[in-house]
């Protein structure tokens, strides 16, 4: 058997046993986040989950562009206007207590969203204060939050995954390792679900689990909670009443591992033995590590042997990325990789209604407006109305609201002249068509300008074809002089019409910032620095957001100055290759991507 097998045997094995921990008492737990894309193995897992939960229980799907209406309830419009009084309809939360919420996709969930799924998990209950109502109602439910995000920046909200107990990961296990023996598996479920006498665990126990998560840096309190519960029902599941050492290692491994920031401080560097403390013989040794039964837990070792096995156990995708940490994170966001969002009266997806009059653009909400109308029908009704007849005010009118991703383009300007050419235009190059690459991959704009010589040129237009940015990459030349305020002219001119076509315009300039030719193409280098200062100060007066990489072999105050002039955020790179500047840009292009919109003239606060 190789690595990778064996990884993915234990990788199914623990969804086997998270399986049976969310179907015995999921609620307890908030339940888990699978990552894993759409296919047999995720269905396998699905499909053992609903059969372990208990009979009659409800199991429902969640999209995760749901709205609040659907989500915590409201007013139900048909009972309401037959009834002619506020009648609610209850939400899929609270239609959910005591059973399974299963949620596609939910890495793109909105952060609003995972904020009413967090206050749920949080309280128990949901609170319906919309549409006239006021109700407070039960909703302990368990939740599969199914990622399926393509890269570790796609990823479930940060405030959500926090309250799940259980992160799995089966993204390697094949379709012919995904088989369970679901008759015994059923059997231990239910059997510890009728374990009436009440499961002890240890002080040492308890101990060793917070140790351990201090030891992997994990910040919140709730993953030692989890864990405790976890080791708890896993000895329900063996059908004993108190926690052994096994139980607590499983817990450690299935809740800690997978939210570990860091490795554990290796025990010899800090265990070393002060000058005059005389080691511990080994006969001393012997005698400790000799115990009267192996179930019982050896609290001189346990803490030590669940931080070695839990640290053993993190993933490698895990330790990966600490290795690679300049490329950054999403994950960490408090909303899903949903991008910015811009308010719209006829587009997007629809995220409610507002009090309003239709016309100039905005259209009429019919359903919400007859919402607004069906509470006050018995009051508008005369002895002449007609049988269902429904009197509709002015007041009454609702118009539609809706939100859609905003689209970005990334405008790269590249210094191709001789002063970066000798140095740095070959690595800049190389980051340019990384960042390309990524930016077709999240169906974003690109453009590219590059300068040397006497001018600037519009190398590629704002572009989403990936084949076409790197064919005009490849052809792009270095030497001659230095036009930087032409290029910053024309990187101007660029944001504004991106702008009118209702894109987000960032600008990634790549210079040494040795302005040499003046806009109207002289050679002299104090006019070329007061043009390039002045142009930036035109494109700080925008609000575009900027970013400066100095290629040069050393920070240069010009290119500091220049920075400074556009607030753009300054980054020297005097040594870094393609991947390290590729990755400072990313770092940048995702914090736009999710900053609130400016409008054009609002100054930037500088990096």
């Amino acid at each position: 058997m190789t690595d990778e097998d064996g990884s993915a045997d234990r990788a199914w094995s623990d969804a086997l046993l998270a399986a049976a921990i969310t179907a015995i008492d999921g609620a307890r737990f908030g339940g888990v986040v699978l990552r894993a894309p759409h296919g047999p193995v995720r269905q396998s897992w699905l499909d053992i989950l609903t059969t372990l939960m208990p009979a009659g229980v409800p199991v429902r799907k969640m999209p995760s562009h749901i709205g609040d209406d659907r989500l915590i309830g409201g007013l139900d419009l048909a009972a309401s206007l037959s009834a002619g009084r506020r009648v609610a309809d209850h939400g899929l939360l609270a239609a959910s207590h005591g059973g399974l919420v299963v949620v596609p996709m939910a890495e793109r969930l909105a952060s609003t969203t995972a904020a009413r799924l967090a206050a749920a998990f949080d309280t128990g209950t949901v609170t319906v204060a919309r549409d006239g109502l006021d109700l407070c109602l039960p909703a302990r439910f368990a939740m599969v939050a199914l990622d399926e995000g393509a890269t570790d920046e796609d990823a479930v909200p940060s405030g959500l995954r926090d309250r799940l107990a259980l992160h799995l990961d089966l993204t390697g296990v094949d379709h012919r390792q995904a088989v369970a023996d679901l008759d015994r598996l059923s059997g231990a479920v239910s059997e510890a679900r009728s374990l009436r006498t009440e499961v002890t665990v240890p002080d040492q126990a308890l101990e060793a689990l917070c140790a351990t998560a201090a030891a992997l840096g994990i910040d919140s309190l709730r993953p030692s909670r989890f864990a405790v519960a976890v080791a708890r029902t896993l000895a329900m599941l063996d059908g004993r009443s108190e926690v052994c050492e096994a139980d607590v290692v499983d817990a450690a491994r299935l809740v800690l591992a997978p939210r570990a920031t860091c490795l554990p401080a290796d025990p010899d560097e800090i265990d070393e033995p002060q000058d005059g403390e005389k080691p511990p013989s080994p006969e001393d040794q012997d005698t400790a590590e000799a115990g009267p039964d192996d179930d019982k837990i050896n609290p001189e070792s346990l803490e030590d042997i669940v931080i070695a096995a839990t640290a053993a156990s993190i993933p490698d995708k895990l330790l990966e990325r600490w290795r690679t940490p300049a490329a950054g994170r999403g994950g960490d966001r408090a909303g899903g990789r949903t991008g910015a969002v811009a308010a719209s009266r006829r587009r997007g997806r629809p995220v409610g209604a507002t009090a309003g009059s239709p016309g100039d653009g905005a259209r009429l909400n019919l359903i919400e407006t007859l919402r607004a109308a069906a509470p006050w029908q018995r009051l508008r009704a005369t002895p002449d109305d007609a049988a269902g007849r429904i009197h509709v005010r002015k007041s009454d009118f609702r118009i539609a609201r809706h939100k859609r991703p905003t689209e970005t383009t990334t405008i790269f300007v590249v210094d191709a002249s001789g002063s970066s050419a000798l140095h740095r235009l070959s690595e800049a190059k190389g980051a340019v068509e990384l960042l390309l690459a990524e930016c077709y991959a999240r169906r974003d704009h690109v453009a590219l300008i590059t300068f040397r010589g006497t001018g600037a040129e519009l190398l590629l237009p704002a572009t989403r074809s990936l084949f076409r940015a790197k064919r005009n990459l490849a052809g792009m030349r270095g030497g001659g002089g230095t036009p930087l305020a032409s290029a910053l002219q024309v990187s101007v001119a660029l944001a504004d019409q991106e702008r009118r076509r209702d894109r987000t315009p960032m600008v990634v300039l790549l210079t040494d910032g040795r302005a040499n030719i003046t806009l109207d193409g002289r050679h002299d280098r104090g006019v070329a620095t007061a043009d390039a200062t002045a142009q930036a100060a035109g494109l700080r007066a925008t609000g575009v957001p900027a970013l400066l990489i100095d290629t040069g072999p050393r920070p240069d105050p010009r290119a500091r100055t220049l920075a400074d002039a556009m607030t753009a955020r300054y980054v020297p790179m005097p040594q870094a290759g393609a991947q390290a500047m590729s990755a400072i840009v990313r770092g940048a292009v995702e914090t736009e991507r999710h900053a609130p919109h400016r409008a054009a003239g609002e100054q930037r606060v500088p990096c």
